[in-house]
């Protein structure tokens, strides 16, 4: 139970960096494939920092859908399925974050209610 748990957000994570890389910030694109493994370390900590990284990933996700809509709006394209699908990858990485709060994952990392 525990493993499935943390999948949303290492994929997550991953999307983020696919993002990042084709962004060419390659130094974001690392710390995001570099993020999941914290959550090696049994601590309160670590889910914070996951927290903390799947939160302004979100952020992200909102302000991409923000620039792409102004383009899209500019050039007098279609914004509206982009805007669905960036909004719902943008709710899935909140809900990842949102995991760290069930029970098998808040007894592995000691995290209080």
């Amino acid at each position: 139970m525990v493993i499935l748990a943390l999948i949303p957000a290492i994929l997550s994570c991953l999307l983020l960096a696919a993002h990042f890389y084709r962004m060419q910030g390659f130094v974001l694109a690392g710390i995001c494939v570099a993020a999941p493994f914290v959550l090696l370390v049994q601590r309160w900590w670590a889910v914070r920092v996951m927290q903390v990284v799947l939160a302004l990933g979100a952020a992200e996700w909102f302000f991409t859908i923000a620039n792409i809509y102004v383009e899209r709006v500019q050039e007098g394209r279609p914004w509206l399925r982009m805007a669905i699908i960036l909004g719902a990858v943008t709710l899935f990485t909140l809900g990842a974050a949102i995991l760290f709060k069930v029970a098998p994952l808040r007894r592995r990392y000691g995290t209080p209610r």
